[in-house]
């Protein structure tokens, strides 16, 4: 682990000092509302620089109140802001891209040039990005919330930056962090993002995840061939089952189905043939052996993925097969390794996320991750950062997200799918989550708690000090417990909790100010949540009335209106603890 983080910090010294350039003076980008520097793009540029150049031009406008010209080369005269590869020879005829691959950066000056450029398609998007957040202090917090500074005379000093990021793969699942706009500037490249054309595109998936029964579906194929099915206890089945992955026929109809899907998605970069969403992996005599001389389930499993990865390379050698290291095969194999053109999932749906994956509480997790670094060359994870049983509810996770990212960077991890809230506007502090992921995706080195509070300082303002308390309260309180903070967690027992925390956000409601900026956020529905359960408990968590009129200790209530869970022993029929409703709202006794 030690010599990985060394690595890191080499990669990072080395990067930044790689490209030697003539002294730099200050580039005069605007002086008093005038431009001083006009923009440069090819004029047969790829769609995703010329959009770099206009987004360049627009924030730049926003920030000084200049108007700055896009024009074609050479454009002698004035300062250029050289935006993309071929722009940048202008001012460095030994300028290149070898090693940047398609995300990587160089942000350089060059005399009285500044160079923003990068590796194809979406380099020298990140590198236009880049420098307006890191150089001129601009944040695109949420789709609907961004602080852009008011500079009327802007110039930047030498700066000479290379950085590759070391995750190929970046998504903050979290339904704010899909619109195109949030997700290109805070350089999201995940699958569900929607990145069209001129903002890079991205990582796009034929399938996405579970896809055994798409490509072999059992309303197709049990019929006629129950022995493409798992055998379990002595028979075939597609219920709660899998495939028979030592069938041989099975296989050839599953890569010619899955040939005919790619052949329909060219833009597809991976394809994921994995395992069903349950367990019930087929127990027949040849996988059982397979199983027992692999001392895991994942190894069948990648025999299976590497023959279908070999059979479809021929016709597409650019796309990788993906499949998932998930509940029966996490555990790495002893023998098999997986092809080079073969990416593993590793899923952490089991952890404790009130505590780091590296904490001793996580150890079968820790176990594998260690094992799978060591034989897989495209190693991803599925990790899992909200609860989905109750969105709204506290989730205090925040403190380790940055210690997990950075170990996950530390196990030769190659992209990351941060799964949280993607069905709902209104999880508890979704915007904070989406931001500081992606922060720490593009560059695991920083500060996770850093992040969480330059996030609550520019989102919230005059409410931070608060809105810091609430979080502060709900953390310590799960720290101190023994509880395991899962990703299913049940939240009745923190209702005591919560009226602490009512307390917190009511106080930061109180400071909201509205305060000069060309995008402000409304206070988002993450404030909302904890009061709304308080209030439900304190109607419903005395002994209350039934509709057939008896007492019933409720213990909480659930998201969905009348519908409660009841203490009193008597739930054979749901209606029974149907709340009663009058003018007043619910009919409750001491």
């Amino acid at each position: 682990m030690t010599q990985q983080k060394n690595k890191i910090a080499l990669v990072l010294v080395v990067t930044v000092l790689a490209f030697t350039a003539p002294i730099a003076r200050a580039v005069s980008i605007a002086e008093n509302a005038q431009a001083k520097a006009v923009i440069v793009v090819a004029a047969d540029a790829p769609e995703p620089e010329r959009y770099a150049a206009d987004e360049l031009a627009g924030f730049l406008a926003q920030i000084t109140g200049a108007k700055f010209e896009i024009v074609a080369p050479p454009a002698t005269g004035k300062s250029r802001l050289l935006v993309g590869p071929v722009a940048a020879k202008l001012a460095a005829p030994d300028f290149t891209t070898d090693g940047l691959g398609s995300d990587g950066i160089v942000i350089r000056t060059a005399g009285d040039d500044l160079i923003l450029a990068g590796g194809r398609p979406r380099g020298t998007l990140y590198a236009v990005y880049t420098f307006l957040e890191d150089r001129l202090g601009c944040r695109w917090w949420a789709s609907t919330a961004s602080t852009i500074p008011q500079k009327p005379t802007l110039e930047v000093g030498d700066l000479n930056i290379r950085y590759v990021p070391l995750f190929e793969y970046r998504e903050p699942f979290w339904t704010d962090a899909f619109d195109g706009d949030w997700a290109v500037r805070n350089k999201s490249n995940g699958n569900s993002e929607r990145l069209d054309a001129k903002r890079g595109g991205k990582h796009t998936y034929q399938g996405f995840v579970h896809t055994f029964y798409p490509l072999i579906p059992p309303q197709t194929y049990f019929n006629d061939h129950p022995e493409w099915f798992s055998e379990i206890n002595g028979k075939r089945t597609y219920d709660q089952a899998q495939l028979c992955l030592t069938n041989e026929q099975m296989r050839k109809e599953l890569v010619k189905n899955l040939t005919a899907q790619l052949r329909a998605n060219p833009a597809a970069t991976i394809a994921s043939v994995s395992q069903n969403d349950w367990h019930g992996n087929c127990q027949c005599s040849n996988c059982a052996a397979i199983e027992k001389e692999e001392e895991s389930p994942a190894g069948l499993l990648l025999r299976f993925i590497n023959a279908v990865a070999e059979d479809i390379e021929g016709e597409f050698p650019n796309v990788a097969m993906d499949t998932l290291a998930y509940q029966y095969t996490r555990k790495p194999p002893k023998l098999t390794k997986p092809r080079h053109n073969v990416i593993v999932r590793l899923c952490s749906i089991e952890c404790s996320f009130s505590k780091p994956l590296a904490d001793e509480r996580n150890r079968t997790f820790r176990d594998d991750i260690v094992g799978w670094s060591k034989i897989a060359d495209r190693l991803y994870i599925w990790d899992y950062t909200t609860n989905f049983r109750h969105y709204v509810m506290p989730h205090p996770n925040l403190r380790v997200l940055g210690p997990n990212v950075r170990f996950f960077a530390d196990h030769n991890v190659k992209g990351i799918f941060e799964q949280g809230a993607y069905t709902s506007n209104g999880a508890e502090m979704a915007e904070l989550r989406a931001w500081v992921l992606a922060k720490l995706l593009w560059d695991p080195t920083r500060d996770g708690q850093a992040l969480i509070d330059e996030f609550i300082e520019g989102y919230y303002g005059p409410a931070a000090p608060h809105i810091r308390n609430y979080l502060n309260v709900t953390h310590d309180a799960a720290e101190a417990a023994v509880d395991w903070l899962g990703c299913f967690s049940e939240p009745h027992r923190q209702i005591p909790l919560l009226r602490d925390s009512k307390q917190r956000l009511d106080a930061s409601k109180s400071r909201r100010t509205s305060r000069p900026g060309p995008r402000r956020p409304a206070f988002p529905c993450a404030g909302r949540s904890a009061p709304g359960y308080v209030r439900l408990y304190d109607a419903l968590g005395r002994d209350a009335r039934c509709s057939k009129g008896r007492k019933c200790r409720l213990a909480y209530a659930r998201i969905h209106p009348g519908r409660l869970r009841p203490l009193c022993g008597d739930s054979k029929k749901e209606e029974h603890h149907a709340p009663q409703r009058r003018a007043g709202g619910l009919r409750t006794t001491r």
